[in-house]
């Protein structure tokens, strides 16, 4: 039997999400897993970035191109009768909400802030505290009643449903890839004496300014040990921000870096010039203390960096032994292994080939391969379960 399967990319309009349905669509060989044809609801900025096959069809209906609470109604009172229209056997729901009617669905959790209350709190008391809040309720709704919930990582599954506690529908775990043009072979190792003020030993944090990024903690690390060890030590920071802690962040380079020398902002940079970026950088550190599946981490371990890492979430699961860890919430511990990293040219020689040969695990094909193996088995159980129901009622 061949199968339909829709996707409701209705509230994937930028970042990680739309990445991931992108590349999916991109590597998969529908063929392999008994599937006809796809069809994709979605914005029309994010249907434009799939590319052609005979087997995909896209759907931008009007409500699509407008704000959230008219997608979310689009969602709610249409999807649901759209796919019995088109007669999809399943509905693939990436973005983690969905509040229509049609059965089977599978549902992905892609975002932890919900489900951890010390991050969702780093926000203190307010509107996002609260949007946080629904999203915790709505999303766990989504998770207890789907057919089939796809986790990126097992801390994700664990922390998830030590919150939810019970889901009626198959669970995996399936972990997103990257894309190949950020392998890059692991470069030498030089000595920090090899550097000067002129061609300085460049660190790189890329992320979205956030209260659960804490660049700030990186920039004093760096000031500290630029400070005590006067080596030509530089900070890259790069990514969008939100307001408050942008603002905590610029305090901080004003404390250590009052001539913005070392310790430069350079906002959002597009994501195809990231693997540059990476490329002209001798360290990657990655400070967060809530993430899903932190992305980042892994283009770093693929453009073969050394890598400093946050000791919280899912980052060991990712990492393994093949990076330095620190506490993010701790300057002093940040420091530390800065100093040991960049004082030992061996050991980050060991890491970088380590962490790229850790990398090659995360693929876009094994990605695309896995998903739809998990789609066609949550549509196949369906249907042969309904069969059986049909029979049972005409005996």
């Amino acid at each position: 039997m061949k199968y339909i399967i829709g996707i409701d990319a209705s509230n994937l309009l930028r970042g990680g999400g739309r990445t991931h349905i992108i590349e999916v669509l991109r590597a998969v060989d529908v063929g392999k897993h008994d599937v006809e044809k796809v069809i994709v609801w979605g914005a029309p900025e994010t249907l434009d970035l799939l590319e052609y096959r005979d087997w995909l069809q896209k759907k931008s209906p009007k409500a699509l191109g407008g704000g959230l609470l008219e997608r979310s109604l689009w969602q709610r009172f249409q999807l649901s009768r759209q796919a019995e229209i088109a007669k999809c056997d399943l509905l693939f729901v990436p973005g983690g909400n969905f509040t229509g009617t049609f059965r089977p669905y599978v549902t992905m959790s892609r975002n932890m802030l919900p489900f951890e209350w010390r991050e969702m709190l780093r926000f203190g008391f307010g509107l996002l505290t609260i949007k946080l809040f629904l999203l915790r309720l709505t999303q766990a709704r989504s998770l207890r009643k789907a057919d089939g919930a796809v986790f990126l990582t097992e801390y994700a599954r664990k922390a998830v449903m030590a919150v939810i506690r019970s889901i009626r529908g198959e669970v995996t775990i399936i972990s997103h890839g990257i894309n190949t043009r950020f392998d890059h072979l692991p470069r030498p190792q030089r000595p920090i004496s090899d550097y000067s003020g002129a061609k300085p030993y460049r660190i790189v944090y890329v992320s979205i300014v956030d209260q659960y990024k804490h660049q700030w903690n990186v920039v004093e690390a760096v000031g500290v040990l630029r400070r005590e060890t006067g080596w030509p030590v530089t900070l890259d920071l790069v990514g969008p921000s939100y307001p408050p802690a942008l603002k905590r962040l610029n305090e901080a380079r004003r404390k250590w870096d009052p001539n913005n020398v070392w310790a430069i902002y350079h906002g959002a940079v597009p994501y195809d010039e990231l693997d540059r970026l990476y490329k002209e950088s001798d360290l990657g550190i990655f400070a967060s203390t809530c993430e899903n599946m932190p992305n980042i981490l892994i283009e770093m371990m693929a453009a073969g960096l050394p890598i400093a890492c946050s000791d919280r979430g899912p980052m060991p699961e990712i990492l393994k032994d093949t990076g330095e860890y620190f506490d993010p919430l701790s300057s002093e511990s940040i420091f530390c292994v800065l100093k040991k990293l960049i004082d030992s040219p061996v050991l980050r020689t060991k890491l970088s080939y380590e962490s790229y040969e850790e990398s090659k695990h995360y693929r876009w094909e094994r990605c695309a391969d896995e998903t739809f193996s998990f789609l066609s088995m949550i549509a196949r159980k369906t249907i042969s379960s309904c069969d059986e129901i049909k029979g049972l009622d005409n005996v």
